[in-house]
Parts: C-alpha cells; sequence; structure tokens
C-alpha cells in the first residue's frame, strides 16, 4: 500500500487558500443594510406622518368620486371597469387618487433618500460603516434597496386601504381585470417615486448637509411638479405664440411643443401611464382632435392594448431612475470616507 506525502508547495498552498477565504469580505451585505435601513424608514416618525398624510387625501378622493357613482348606480352597473373609477374620477374639484399619489409621492421617495449618506456623513457614522465587512458599494445599493422596499410596501398598503373603503361605499369589488390594471398601476408608481429616491439619494450623495440635499430635493420637486406646466406653456408660446386669428395648424403646434416640454417632467409621464392603465376607455395619450374622436368606437381597451400606449413612459421613467442612481453610485464610490 503506497501513500502519497504532500509536497511543500502543497503544504503552502494550503494556508494561503485558508487566508484568500478568510480575506474575502461576504457578497450579501448590501442586504443587511437594507434590512436595518427599512426598519429604520418604517419606524421613523417622517414615515408616520407622510403615510397619513397621503391616506387621508387618497381617502378624501376615494369618498368624493364614491359618490356620484353610488347615486347613478343603474347607469354605472352597465358599465366595465366601475371600480377602476374610484381612481380616476374627481368630482367637486378634488384631484383623483392617482393624482394625488402623483404630487405628494415624491415626499415619500424624497424622504427616504435625503439623508441617506449625508446623514451618515454629519452623524460622523459613515466611515464606522464602510469599515464594516462589507464591499462599499453596497453600502449604497442596500440604502437604494431600503428605499424601494419601503415606497413599494407603502403603495402597497395605501391602495389596499383606499380600495376597501371604496368597494365599502360601493358596495362593488374589483373584477379580476380591474385587479391587474390595479397592480399594473402599483408598479408604474413604485417606479415613479423610486425616481425621486434616486434624486434624492444622488443629492445626498453631492451635498454634505442633509437640509441641503432635503431643500434641493423639494426645489426640483416644485419645478417639475407644481410650475412644469406654466413653463412649458411659457417656452410652446415662444416658440408657436397663437391668438384669436391663429390656424388650426398654429394652435396645434402649440399644443404639441407644450405636450413635448411638459413630458420632461416625470409628473406628465406617470399622468399619462397611469390614466391609460386606469382608463380602459382612454385610447391614447396624446392630442385628440374631437373630429378625429368622432368616428372612434366607445369601447374598452384590453389591458396589453393599454400597455402598448403607456410602455415608453415606463420606459422612460426606468431609465430616468437608473441613470439617477448611477450618478449617485459614481459620485459615492468616488468619495473619499474620512472619519
Amino acid at each position: 500500500m503506497t501513500t502519497t506525502t504532500p509536497t511543500t508547495p502543497d503544504l503552502i498552498e494550503a494556508p494561503s487558500q485558508t487566508r484568500a477565504r478568510r480575506e474575502r469580505r461576504p457578497s450579501g451585505g448590501w442586504r443587511t443594510v437594507a434590512r436595518k435601513e427599512f426598519g429604520d424608514h418604517v419606524h421613523s416618525v417622517r414615515f408616520v406622518i407622510l403615510v397619513v398624510l397621503v391616506a387621508l387625501a387618497g381617502l378624501a378622493a376615494v369618498h368624493s368620486a364614491s359618490g356620484p357613482i353610488r347615486d347613478a348606480a343603474n347607469d354605472a352597473t352597465q358599465t366595465p371597469s366601475i371600480f377602476l373609477y374610484l381612481f380616476t374620477l374627481s368630482p367637486d374639484r378634488v384631484p383623483a387618487f392617482h393624482e394625488f399619489l402623483g404630487i405628494l409621492g415624491p415626499l415619500l421617495g424624497i424622504a427616504f433618500g435625503f439623508d441617506a449618506i449625508s446623514g451618515e456623513r454629519s452623524q460622523r457614522t459613515l466611515p464606522r460603516l464602510a469599515s464594516q465587512p462589507i464591499h462599499r458599494d453596497e453600502i449604497i445599493n442596500g440604502k437604494f434597496v431600503a428605499g424601494i422596499g419601503a415606497i413599494a410596501f407603502t403603495i402597497a398598503c395605501l391602495i389596499a386601504v383606499v380600495g376597501g373603503y371604496g368597494a365599502l361605499r360601493l358596495g362593488v369589488g374589483p373584477t379580476a381585470g380591474d385587479f391587474v390594471r390595479i397592480v399594473a398601476f402599483f408598479v408604474v408608481a413604485v417606479v415613479y417615486i423610486a425616481l425621486w429616491l434616486a434624486l434624492s439619494l444622488l443629492l445626498s450623495v453631492v451635498c454634505r448637509r442633509a437640509a441641503t440635499a432635503a431643500l434641493a430635493a423639494i426645489a426640483i420637486w416644485l419645478v417639475l411638479t407644481m410650475f412644469a406646466g406654466l413653463i412649458a406653456g411659457v417656452i410652446a408660446d415662444s416658440m408657436h405664440s397663437v391668438n384669436a386669428d391663429s390656424t388650426t395648424e398654429q394652435v396645434l403646434a402649440n399644443a404639441r411643443t407644450e405636450l413635448n416640454v411638459r413630458r420632461l417632467s416625470p409628473d406628465q409621464l406617470y399622468k399619462e401611464a397611469t390614466g391609460v392603465l386606469l382608463n380602459p376607455s382612454r385610447q391614447s395619450t396624446g392630442i385628440v382632435l374631437l373630429s378625429s374622436d368622432d368616428g372612434a368606437l366607445p369601447s374598452s381597451l384590453p389591458l396589453d392594448q393599454s400597455l402598448i400606449l403607456a410602455w415608453w413612459q415606463l420606459v422612460a421613467l426606468v431609465a430616468g431612475t437608473v441613470v439617477l442612481f448611477a450618478g449617485a453610485y459614481v459620485a459615492f464610490m468616488r468619495q473619499e470616507v474620512r472619519a
């Protein structure tokens, strides 16, 4: 019986491999960071305040919409997707639920991201966090994933509460088709708010103070959400001015220019995508002329056709989120972390 004696290189190689395995850092550190950050988000006071604010606005919108629908129940029962009217109908000058979410939703993304890095830096906990046995990029990855998780959790709870209240008011629940459209609306809403999360995360990396990042994010939110229509109108009028003697082509050129400028705002992309997904009767996201609409048959689009109309808005929102997060990622990796 022959025995093999390990050679000297074998004896030297084994400890070196063991040392390399010990020095190799774990690759799942972002999960630990995300778990910790998610818990901090959902237990924070600002989370409770924002959720209560958005929930009250959503309940007010659904309450005002359910009254006219219930009063016209005899006619509404013959209309498909009656449950979806709870999210799109806006009587009594009260914005619809999806419009409220488009206005207040960005505040959720800003709240979850404006102090993600700058807060750690101001509290002098970033060097200690970076010294943990995790890769440096897993810090920002974990914080971004935690923010998206908190956003998805919040929107899911809001839709469940608002939809449940609306179902009690109407006495009618969602059909299978309505449920699928609501899920599609949920995906678009999460992506839309995640874009604002990525923006606030980028500002948190670039700005040294959390207050500066928050003010910059809120200023951008005001410009792109509240004043986008005014800015687009001024640009359209400067390029294609219209008056009482303007032709139809001039008026259309002005309207198309204004719409194209407004589409530079995430709020406009969100409204177009959710408007098509929650309203099966809507057959276009652009400008519709009365003459061209006269020949259209009053029918509801299937979900796949609605997705075809809304796909590019969703792609644009995803692309904007990726670009902003990539900017935050690169800026964070290039920064020097000092104790």
